[in-house]
């Protein structure tokens, strides 16, 4: 699952509006909707606040290369 898709799952999850999150994070209104909608990103700044809005925790990994014969 994308992050953008969890994030989105996360906003759902927590029971709230996003008008209400937008509100309580000062992210702008529109843009959180334009987000959710997939029709933009937002600004780190952004992300960094609903993350800690959500009380979310990225775990960070990647799947390793396969060797090469």
């Amino acid at each position: 699952m994308k992050l953008t898709d969890q994030l989105r799952q996360a906003i759902d999850d927590c029971g709230l509006s996003r008008y209400e999150i937008a509100r309580q994070t000062d992210i702008d209104e529109s843009a959180l909707a334009k987000f959710y909608n997939g029709h933009r990103g937002l600004s780190m700044e952004s992300l960094n606040a609903l993350g800690a809005f959500l009380q979310l925790t990225v775990h960070m990994g990647r799947n390793p290369k396969p060797k090469r014969k």
